[in-house]
């Protein structure tokens, strides 16, 4: 595997079976994964895990995954009487001109840290996910505060130790008023990301056969413009995803 940051997006759909994805091919590639949940809680991304053959709770427990739950965690900062205690990964939310230096030192402790696989194979690169970034602007962190966060992430995961990060964020209404929102975080994500991957729901509406369609660029890391941008559908299934070329039917493949 080559170090690389996937940014994941979604527009009028929902991108989360990409997370689910990454989440279960990394694991099983035997790679370190820090996963920052900020939208559901473990016990739902463990049930979906399990229909893809992962036990989160199994990675977990023997050290391959450290999971952050942010809807727990978010609500214990928040009820916290000591308000002194600035370590915290969610500080930020006692704090709000804090950053997000407590949560970059989380996620830097916990890719440092090695585990033992018992099986006695050699162990992937760490990986770093995301669901969903732009939950933070919502908790008053600004953009330019989470875009610093991500490339000091990427500094120390992709180019440090080589790993990989994948980030999902959620954009608004093209023709919404969003100069400080979700629309400037995303442009600025694509900007530094390898690989963008952008999920939107038909054009067209609703459709039996296709959920949805996919727009992927990438680009060479040397001259920093991508040189490659292509168009699927898609059709989620219950255990995985089937995507074909625009204007394909799924029936020939």
């Amino acid at each position: 595997m080559k170090s690389d940051f996937i940014l994941l997006s979604d527009r009028q759909t929902d991108a989360s079976f990409l997370i689910h994805h990454y989440l279960s091919f990394y694991l099983r590639a035997g790679c370190k994964v820090c996963f920052l949940g900020f939208v559901q809680s473990f016990s739902h991304y463990n049930a979906v895990s399990q229909r893809l053959g992962v036990s989160l709770t199994q990675a977990r427990d023997k050290g391959q995954l450290v999971f952050l739950e942010g809807l727990k965690e978010s609500l214990g900062v928040i009820l916290q009487e000591d308000a002194s205690q600035g370590t915290q990964p969610l500080n930020y939310l006692r704090l709000p001109g804090a950053g997000l230096e407590c949560l970059f030192k989380f996620v830097e402790s916990s890719m440092r840290q090695s585990w033992n696989r018992d099986d006695g194979e050699t162990r992937g690169p760490p990986v770093l996910l995301i669901d969903d970034l732009s939950v933070l602007l919502s908790l008053g962190v600004s953009v330019k505060a989470i875009l610093d966060f991500t490339l000091y992430c990427q500094a120390t995961i992709c180019l440090e130790l080589k790993g990989n990060m994948v980030i999902l964020v959620r954009c608004e209404e093209e023709d919404a008023d969003d100069d400080e929102g979700s629309d400037l975080l995303h442009r600025g994500l694509v900007h530094q990301c390898s690989l963008a991957l952008h999920v939107e729901g038909l054009p067209t509406g609703y459709c039996r056969d296709i959920h949805g369609q996919m727009e992927v660029w990438w680009r060479r890391r040397e001259d920093a413009m991508y040189n490659q941008r292509k168009i699927f559908h898609f059709k989620v299934h219950d255990k995985g995803a089937l995507f074909f070329a625009r204007g394909t039917s799924s029936a020939v493949l």
